[in-house]
């Protein structure tokens, strides 16, 4: 565990496995930092649509097999996956092994391949729905968290409009979570800035 010092750890939110060092790593480098790269980006936006219904820990402790399966979330050699590409990356176990999810994935990836030509930027089309710089929340516990927000149920309307699959409202405030739309570190985590 990093720390401030040798006697003192840093605090965390709640919601650390501080037990698992990916999802400390996570935690410390990656959740809530504002991100712009429209690969990054449609990464985690598969990535969250796995996490439905399960905990985000599941799909980080199985995000190196994602990387195996979809050729490093290459856009282009997901939306080329056909049915006997899908039933064979059902078999692998280290992944989650949902057909739906799975097929989202590739439907997904034809979507954002048609929107980025229709529009250029993936980046610029997912953050036009929040305000720029990030919000920053004062919330003090996890229960505080909101499941869902305006611009979340905005951003999942569009998203569905343009094609794509499981983006609902709260897998979309997740993914303003994850990548930094807004800041929801709670007050007690050192990573919650003023």
């Amino acid at each position: 565990m990093t720390s401030k010092n040798a006697l003192t750890p840093l605090p965390r939110c709640s919601w650390v496995n501080l037990k698992n060092p990916l999802y400390v790593n996570y935690h410390d480098n990656e959740w809530g930092n504002p991100s712009f790269d429209d690969n990054h980006l449609f990464e985690m936006l598969i990535l969250e649509g796995a996490q439905a219904g399960l905990s985000w820990e599941t799909v980080l402790n199985k995000r190196n097999a994602y990387y195996e399966v979809f050729n490093h979330f290459d856009v282009d050699f997901m939306a080329n996956l056909g049915k006997r590409d899908i039933n064979r990356i059902l078999k692998n176990p280290h992944i989650i092994r949902n057909r739906l999810k799975l097929e989202s994935a590739v439907t997904n990836a034809k979507a954002y391949l048609d929107l980025k030509s229709r529009k250029g930027s993936f980046s610029r089309y997912l953050w036009s729905f929040v305000e720029q710089p990030p919000k920053i929340t004062r919330l003090k516990d996890i229960s505080d968290y909101p499941t869902e927000t305006d611009e979340s149920r905005k951003m999942a309307k569009s998203l569905k409009k343009e094609g794509f699959r499981f983006v609902g409202p709260t897998i979309m405030y997740a993914f303003m979570q994850a990548v930094g739309m807004v800041n929801d570190h709670t007050v007690d985590c050192y990573l919650n800035q003023d």
